[in-house]
């Protein structure tokens, strides 16, 4: 690649996450800006049509939306995370899709406003994470042996209940091994680590108490955020 690469980022954001763990993978050299989307830069309002993050510029050109900038990586990058055959890469962006509505159902938990919607959502989540059980082999990895863009995907999902444990046991992942294993082995890896800064953990627990719903409500205050950190 003969352009250069640069990731702007947010510093909680799981999409963000998703492109910088498959930078790392393909050893993609890149330059990474985080941004404040509480008050977002001029610069950044031009390269980003929507004002999400994250946004990859290559060269003169920005790239916004996290699957599309994920299979412009496959294209354009060696070492593909893509299995070759079109049926099964198929299947993978279809679970692809699948983490993000897990992304989407995450929100909804953390943002619901009482503890009746809460155990709804976690049971919603729960209900998601049974269906990948089914689809899971003997691991480390989704699809086996190989590291795909699905694990690249599914790591920031996890990430999350690394703070939720911490606040209580809503028990989304009980007695899936299989997912429970798959999570283990994402978090291991170099570079699902080192997709977040090291203050991530804290950071989010702010970010929960201040949606101020039941979830929050669990949390001790936000001058002992530390409590919570990854």
């Amino acid at each position: 690649m003969t352009h250069s690469i640069t990731l702007v980022s947010h510093a909680l954001c799981p999409y963000v996450q998703r492109i910088a763990i498959v930078l790392a993978e393909k050893g993609v050299p890149h330059e990474r800006i985080t941004v404040d989307l509480a008050a977002k830069p001029d610069w950044f309002l031009a390269l980003s049509p929507l004002g999400r993050t994250p946004v990859l510029k290559v060269g003169d050109t920005a790239l916004f939306e996290s699957a599309a900038i994920l299979e412009y990586l496959e294209d354009a990058t060696p070492d593909p995370l893509h299995p070759p055959e079109p049926l099964e890469r198929a299947r993978h962006r279809a679970w692809i899709g699948f983490g993000s509505e897990c992304l989407n159902d995450i929100a909804g938990f953390y943002s619901a406003p009482d503890s009746a919607t809460l155990e709804a959502k976690a049971a919603a989540l729960r209900a998601r994470f049974k269906i990948m059980e089914g689809q899971l082999g003997t691991g480390p990895w989704f699809s086996g042996a190989s590291f795909s863009l699905v694990d690249a995907v599914f790591a920031p999902v996890f990430r999350y209940f690394e703070t939720f444990d911490r606040i209580g046991d809503f028990g989304i992942l009980h007695g899936l091994d299989r997912v429970t294993a798959w999570r283990s082995s994402l978090a291991a890896r170099p570079s699902v680590r080192a997709a977040v800064a090291d203050d991530y953990g804290d950071l989010l627990a702010v970010f929960l108490q201040r949606r101020g719903g039941a979830l929050s409500r669990m949390m001790v205050p936000a001058d002992t955020a530390t409590r919570y950190s990854a």
